[in-house]
């Protein structure tokens, strides 16, 4: 077998990455933040809710979290899962597990702003609402930048850990390719996918980075 019809087999497997990668980010960004305001919030329970939401995701292995998705359901409750339910099982571990790490770091993007210009926009009659979407968060997005950039690379490498619960993603379809040829080739092959998938999102991070170089 060639590395060009390798290539073609591991076509799917690739689909997959790439979807667990997208969808992972459209949804923990933006539950990142809801979880960053109720890490910050006065409310005594939703801070200390969300602080050991964090905690037990930044404290227990990625791959843990998703058997414990998958399995869960089944061994706690009872209920019996679909064959289907594999990928819906990752793509939650991924989502929940990465909106802790995005969490945090809007939180330590938020918490850097001087208490300065929140008075400023009070005396201007922002409310704070206003104050936060205007003034705030373009210049938290341009300082956390860089942190969420290394978390979006490491995310490209982490989709490969789908394979514990049986996902066909790419490493899953690599391995078992390789299996059936005995041959180095198909893991050659799935390292080049994650260095070109990683570069091409490193490109992209570092062309957003410069063209918010207007909140210097």
């Amino acid at each position: 077998m060639n590395f060009t019809t390798i290539l073609s087999s591991l076509t799917s497997g690739m689909g997959v990455s790439i979807y667990i990668f997208i969808i992972t980010l459209v949804f923990s960004l933006p539950l990142g933040l809801l979880v960053a305001f109720a890490r910050m919030s006065k409310n005594p329970v939703l801070s200390v809710f969300s602080k050991v939401y964090i905690s037990i995701m930044r404290g227990t292995p990625l791959m843990l979290q998703l058997m414990v998705v998958y399995f869960g359901p089944y061994y706690i409750f009872g209920i019996k899962v679909s064959n289907g339910y594999r990928l819906w099982a990752a793509l939650i571990g991924f989502i929940i597990n990465y909106a802790a790490y995005f969490a945090e770091i809007y939180r330590s993007g938020i918490q850097s702003m001087p208490i300065g210009q929140y008075e400023a926009a009070q005396l201007l009659g922002y409310s704070k609402f206003q104050t936060f979407r205007v003034i705030i968060l373009p210049q938290v997005i341009k300082r956390i930048l860089p942190s969420i950039a290394n978390e979006v690379i490491t995310l490209v490498k982490d989709t490969s850990l789908a394979f514990t619960i049986s996902v066909a993603e790419m490493f899953s379809t690599a391995k078992a390719l390789a299996s059936s040829t005995t041959s180095m080739m198909p893991f050659v092959a799935a390292a080049l996918f994650y260095y070109i998938f990683n570069f091409l999102v490193a490109a992209l991070m570092d062309y957003t980075e410069k063209k918010m170089d207007y909140y210097k």
